[in-house]
């Protein structure tokens, strides 16, 4: 199974991230969560493709390297795309 994840857009309002890092900071999301999902059985829903706009997952503390915010970030994703992550679309 091959595993692709693009992030078009990640809105970093109001991190400790300047305008400098951020695609460092998008760079963890995308291979962290990539790393997860292969890891991990995908949600039914995900398994022959799909898009979010915009999912809602859990409260996450924020600090550290652009690499480590990133991973956090993908972890809370991760946990909203569960079947049992909580609200899966706003």
């Amino acid at each position: 199974m091959k595993i692709f994840v693009e992030i078009e857009r990640l809105v970093l309002d109001g991190l400790p991230v300047n305008n400098r890092d951020s695609h460092l900071v998008r760079a963890a999301v995308e291979r962290e969560l990539t790393r997860l999902l292969a890891a991990d059985r995908l949600p039914r829903e995900l398994r022959s493709g799909g898009a979010a706009p915009r999912l809602r997952g859990p409260d996450i503390t924020i600090g550290g390297k652009p690499a480590a915010i990133g991973n956090s970030i993908a972890s809370a994703v991760h946990t909203s795309l569960a079947p049992n992550g909580g609200q899966r679309h706003e």
